[in-house]
């Protein structure tokens, strides 16, 4: 009889207690409680944001691979995946055809099937020691990211626990150590919960004869005493979580005071179609600047010290092409402030793009001094790796004619009145090209990016990724879209004057500077590493423990 078929023959009626009888839950009944926990995963995510949500999802993935073979434990976490990573990614599926979201959804479905064997494989600890169920998940759940968002060809780390959290008090924890403390503490409080809804289902099918074996057992065996070990790690994960908000974080930043406006000029069209209409794209921003511009001359406005157009806002090189190139000039002229301009570069070499941001200075023009090239381009988006292979799979991989060449320096630039942190669209998402630019001197952080060819719940998940960042390196933040969203984020994670999608917006605001380092910033990579390098000795403990329970004397 397989593992599968015992698991079937057994009944809620037959079932024994789960504690300490080795066996797992039914598949019957693993295998949705494993849909479930993706589809609660999913909805703890922007757009939906309910955040309490996340746990939950956490617990049941650990409750329906807990003491299954480590197969068994990978197909209930891919069927997470594909529950959880299917419709959070739908937005790659709008303008480019159903392959590449099918494909990039099961890709990273894969990894919580990686994630689902692991907690299968650690079974034994967590049975063997009463409070390791808990820190065993939360630390799974961070070496199944670190390995994610690093591979392949420089990971994808949308989806990551932290990003679900940007209005959960478990956001603070990023200043302490940046979303992988985050991710840790949501999973801790999962297996949490988990530890108390198993032992509180092992508690309620005891039978009568258990009671009046307890109930004659020794002095001070009470039921309350008997229900702690449910109650307890209950209120643990609600002090967990409650706890975070006595973490302290800026509210605003200690420095200099610096008022900026965001220019979200809009496309004609949403979609991949944008690219047709460069010029258009580029007029509507620089009109919306000269609209400030004269905004300001009437008194309405403040006069900004800097403007920030989005990621794409030039995609006709300005550098090349001088009428477009004077309309930026224009733009800059009219409104007296630095423009940070997202613009398409050709080169350096044929055939060769670069994604930058570039500081484009009233009266001078672009100043190439502080110019950022991304320096984590999109695979199979903005460039494409294996390209005879991946043209096997699907030939739309030659729309991308140009490859994206990445950028190797930190985008610090200094614009003058302030020294700003540029990272571009989806970089937000990669820790450590965010601290480089804090290492380097940013006091405020700017992520520019393009929605066009998304919609809005993928740009609502990309401010969740905003607010955590200002928060884990205390400093202001501002987002810049083509189409929305766009807005501010002060050093706790709230968002001000946060722009509507597919409109033409600008919004101006005074932002205090900050200098100051946060734990998170200081510390960098190592509470990830080390969360990390505990979840391997875990996978080596629980081989160590399974060896001796397979020598041990009958």
């Amino acid at each position: 009889m397989t593992t599968l078929d015992r698991d079937e023959a057994l009944t809620p009626a037959t079932l024994p207690p789960p504690v300490g009888t080795g066996r797992p839950l039914p598949l019957r009944f693993a295998a949705p409680l494993a849909v479930a926990a993706g589809l609660a995963l999913l909805v703890a995510f922007p757009p939906y944001g309910v955040w309490p949500l996340a746990p939950v999802g956490v617990a049941m993935l650990a409750a329906a691979a807990h003491r299954r073979r480590l197969r068994a434990g990978a197909g209930l976490g891919f069927l997470t995946g594909v529950a959880l990573f299917g419709p959070l990614l739908a937005w790659t599926n709008l303008h480019t055809g159903y392959l590449p979201w099918v494909l990039l959804s099961l890709l990273q479905a894969g990894y919580l099937a990686l994630l689902g064997a692991a907690t299968a494989w650690v079974s034994p600890l967590a049975d063997r020691v009463r409070w390791a169920w808990p820190v065993l998940t939360g630390l799974l759940w961070v070496g199944q990211e670190a390995l994610r968002d690093r591979t392949p060809f420089g990971g994808f780390p949308w989806g990551r626990l932290a990003f679900s959290q940007d209005t959960s008090p478990l956001l603070r924890l990023a200043a302490l150590g940046g979303a992988p403390l985050v991710t840790f503490a949501v999973a801790l409080a999962g297996g949490l919960l988990v530890t108390a809804v198993w032992r509180g289902w092992a508690a309620a099918r005891r039978t009568p004869q258990d009671a009046v074996s307890q109930a004659s057992g020794p002095p001070g065996d009470t039921p309350a005493r008997r229900w702690a070990p449910v109650a307890v790690p209950a209120l643990v994960a609600v002090a967990l979580t409650a706890g975070s908000l006595l973490v302290p974080v800026a509210t605003a930043g200690s420095g200099a005071t610096v008022t900026v406006a965001i220019v979200q000029g809009n496309v004609p069209r949403l979609g991949l179609d944008f690219n047709a209409q460069r010029q258009a794209v580029l007029n509507n921003h620089v009109d919306a600047t000269i609209e400030l511009a004269g905004r300001v001359a009437a008194g309405q406005e403040r006069q900004p010290d800097l403007v920030v157009w989005p990621e794409n806002s030039s995609d006709i090189d300005p550098l090349r092409n001088p009428a477009a190139g004077a309309r930026i000039s224009q733009a800059a002229d009219t409104v007296h402030a630095p423009i940070l301009v997202g613009a398409v570069l050709l080169g350096p070499g044929p055939g060769q793009v670069r994604n930058a941001g570039i500081l484009w200075r009233p009266g001078a023009g672009a100043d190439m001094s502080q110019l950022y090239t991304k320096r984590h381009p999109v695979p199979f988006a903005e460039y494409v790796p294996l390209r005879d292979v991946a043209r096997m799979v699907s030939k739309q991989v030659d729309l991308i004619r140009s490859d994206f060449v990445p950028g190797s320096t930190p985008g610090v630039v200094r614009a003058g009145p302030a020294v700003l942190g540029d990272v571009i669209c989806f970089e937000v998402a990669y820790d450590d090209i965010v601290r480089d630019t804090v290492i380097g001197g940013a006091q405020l952080l700017v992520v520019q990016t393009n929605n066009a060819t998304f919609d809005v719940a993928e740009a609502r998940q990309q401010m969740a990724m905003v607010r955590l960042r200002a928060v884990e390196h205390g400093r202001p933040a501002l987002m810049a879209s083509t189409v929305g969203v766009s807005g501010f984020v002060a050093p706790d994670g709230r968002v001000s004057d946060a722009t509507g999608f597919n409109t033409r917006e600008v919004v101006v605001r005074q932002l205090r500077l900050d200098d100051g380092r946060t734990l998170a910033t200081r510390l960098g990579w190592w509470p990830e590493m080390t969360l990390a390098a505990l979840a391997v000795a875990a996978l080596v403990g629980a081989a160590v423990l399974r060896r001796r329970q397979r020598v041990m004397p009958e």
